[in-house]
């Protein structure tokens, strides 16, 4: 692939509902471009974009694939992300890199709750865009109900730009209501044709909409529309495309990729209207050396700076970083260093990906996208720059795993395997954690919903080999006590030559908040227990309470005053104190009141203001408490709760049910309280059964 100069490129992120046809959108494409010489489907799993073996399984995307074509002397990255929201991770990467994005619509099923998604995050993201209403193929749709919702949704902003020749399965080409033209498919190939005399009237509406749309672009456009002049072909592109440009226009396009009707239309609007990267806003970073803001043009004159905003773990190709040059030209003779790391990096090759291929390049301009192949230090949201010129972009926000599980390497032999393979998927998906509980003994993972965690379970096998098993994660409960109980701990041991001899008066009592770690107190007098052998009291209580006396799990809120005891002058040593305060725990602490604590998680739920009734009667019944509601934009509101751990375990997929997927949380832990009568009756049973299992 040859060198195209910044002004040439556009870096477009295809977004939309999962099934909406984005991946199709990009095959046709493909083909348009000449990269392929026939479209693939994902029934036959032999698309350019979905090659990873859990894509062809499940018939849709997981992650997201680059395709960089060339048409129209443009070069256009289009990088395809998928419509499931448990990979949303996957968008938000690659919103950081995109100029724009196309919404694909599925034109039978109209606005859904991914549409509404990709629109937010565009939004957010403040990047120009444009609709394609795909599927326009299929029976019984209707272009004018899907542009009723859009409209609904985006107000005067969204405009139809094209219609389509023929109607469902009749469709044979699509109308440019800009251009008056239309353009007809048959057999591969585009034709000019007569627009019919029935769509030319039913076009006038939607062509006055444009005509308004651009003469609002400028002062002098305006007066020369409201004066009822004419305006010129240029002026009406130039007027579009400062539309898109300012985010003042969403043109709604309409097409059948799997038939490519339109799609030839659409690459020509990429290139017409889309901004190039260096038509896009400063790059803004810290130098690493003072922390001060500096500026970088994406320009060739530049010095070298690029983003890493994905990885991918091949166990056979090895790991590929891809990244987006956000200001200077790269070559192979480019110092690439690592300012995130403040490590150099030896990068001898330069690729551009086209879904699972690699081919080597000499040269990438300022805002094309390539890959570096086995970067040792280099992860998602890293910089790389001239080391003689360092900047550090700021990393993209990612959302926050929000259900977690164990998982288990199936065989023993695996369990190295395991971790492995793990912390090379956190590489390829950042919103991916695991940790080892070192309480409950667990390998605990966490994503972003169910699928997101089965589709970590086939990654480990189909990449690393360990098979794997999901299981329910044990809660972390503790134990704390209620009242006040003084006990004795007397540890006496004869068997011939020195003996053991430790004996110590220990009273225990709630501390003031039952978070507190254990608390030992001093207060012995008059040498009843020798001075050295108080550390050794200490230790063997602080030992103590890591296993409780209801269920076995570790003690908090406690107060342990050592007030008396006795010793031996031959007999006594640390170990026997120390064993002296364990017997102390034990006869104690059951007469002291134990309770068990539960976790206590507090919750931001985002919700459409329809679903509030419904969520917060499930709070309800999870025994949740609700702290506070605030209005936001967009018909939502925020509810802050607090809630047991124990009835969370599946909300991520819960909320999604109740709230038709528009539904959004986050959690983290606030504190332990005490759990009621039922759960503890549970939990003490439950810990008896296991260690009579054992």
């Amino acid at each position: 692939m040859k060198t195209y100069p910044t002004k040439s490129l556009r870096n477009v992120l295809l977004l939309g509902h999962g099934g909406s046809g984005k991946t199709s959108m990009t095959e046709a494409m493909a083909f348009n471009a000449g990269l392929i010489d026939r479209m693939g489907s994902i029934e036959e799993g032999n698309t350019i974009s979905d090659f990873d073996a859990s894509e062809k399984k499940r018939l849709f995307s997981i992650s997201s694939s680059i395709i960089p074509i060339e048409y129209g002397g443009h070069k256009i990255n289009i990088i395809d992300v998928p419509g499931y929201f448990d990979f949303v991770g996957e968008a938000q990467g690659a919103l950081r890199v995109a100029d724009a994005a196309i919404i694909v619509i599925d034109a039978l099923s109209g606005v859904q709750v991914g549409t509404e998604k990709a629109l937010e995050l565009i939004k957010k993201a403040d990047i120009p865009a444009f609709i394609v209403v795909n599927k326009m193929d299929r029976e019984n749709v209707e272009f004018s109900k899907v542009m009723d919702q859009l409209q609904e949704i985006l107000g005067t902003k969204v405009v139809p730009f094209m219609l389509p020749l023929g109607e469902g399965p009749e469709m044979r080409g699509i109308v440019n209501i800009v251009d008056m033209k239309g353009r007809e498919r048959k057999d591969n190939r585009c034709f000019d044709v007569e627009v019919p005399d029935d769509i030319a009237e039913s076009m006038e509406p939607y062509r006055e909409m444009i005509m308004e749309g651009v003469a609002q672009t400028s002062e002098e456009l305006m007066d020369k529309y409201f004066e009822g002049e004419e305006l010129s072909e240029q002026e009406i592109h130039q007027g579009i495309r400062e539309g898109v440009l300012e985010r003042d226009l969403i043109p709604v396009l309409v097409a059948s990729s799997t038939n490519n009707i339109g799609i030839e239309t659409i690459e020509n609007m990429i290139i017409d209207y889309f901004p190039a990267p260096n038509e896009t806003e400063v790059n803004i970073g810290v130098d690493p050396r003072d922390q001060k803001e500096i500026e970088r043009e994406v320009d060739n004159e530049e010095p070298f700076s690029a983003y890493i905003f994905k990885t991918i773990a091949d166990p056979y190709v090895g790991k590929l970083s891809i990244f987006k040059v956000m200001s200077g030209e790269l070559n192979n003779a480019t110092d690439v260093y690592n300012t995130t790391q403040s490590e150099r990096e030896k990068a001898n090759h330069i690729y551009v990906l086209r879904g699972n291929k690699q081919d080597e390049v000499e040269t990438l301009s300022a805002g094309d996208i390539g890959a570096y192949s086995k970067l040792n230090r280099t992860i998602t949201g890293d910089t790389l720059a001239d080391q003689k010129n360092p900047i550090i972009y700021e990393k993209t926000e990612l959302a926050k795993p929000v259900i977690s599980m164990a998982i288990e390497a199936k065989s023993k032999s695996d369990v190295d395997k395991l971790s492995t393979g793990l912390h090379r998927l956190m590489e390829e998906d950042p919103t991916i954690e695991f940790e080892r509980n070192p309480e409950t003994k667990q390998t605990l993972l966490s994503g972003l919903g169910e699928m997101h965690l089965d589709i970590i379970s086939d990654k480990l096998k189909s990449k690393f080999g360990v098979d794997v098993e999901l299981l329910p994660m044990r809660i972390p409960y503790r134990e704390t006590i209620t009242k006040t109980a003084e006990a004795q701990g007397r540890h006496k041991k004869q068997s011939g030559g020195a003996g053991q001899f430790g004996d110590v008066w220990v009273k225990f009592e709630p501390a003031d908040d039952m978070n507190d770690d254990f608390e030992f107190i001093d207060k012995v007098v008059g040498g009843a227990v020798p001075r050295n052998f108080i550390p050794a009291v200490e230790k063997g209580l602080a030992e103590a309470m890591n296993v409780g006396v209801l269920a076995g799990y570790p003690v908090t809120g406690v107060k342990a005053t050592l007030y008396d005891g006795s010793y031996h002058s031959v007999d006594s040593d640390e170990m026997s104190f120390k064993m002296a305060a364990n017997l102390a725990y034990r006869n104690g602490m059951p007469q002291a009141g134990p309770v068990i604590l539960e976790p206590i998680y507090s919750l931001k739920i985002t919700v459409p203001e329809e679903y509030m009734g419904d969520i917060m009667g499930d709070l309800n019944k999870k025994r949740g408490r609700i702290m506070g509601m605030e209005p936001i934009e967009g018909g939502k509101q925020v509810i802050s709760a607090e809630a047991p751990y124990g009835e969370l375990f599946k909300y991520a997929t819960e909320l999604r049910s109740m709230t038709q997927a528009r539904g959004d949380f986050e959690m983290e832990f606030a504190r332990y309280e005490q759990a009621p009568s039922i759960v503890s009756e549970k939990v003490i049973a439950d810990a008896k059964a296991e260690k009579e299992k054992k």
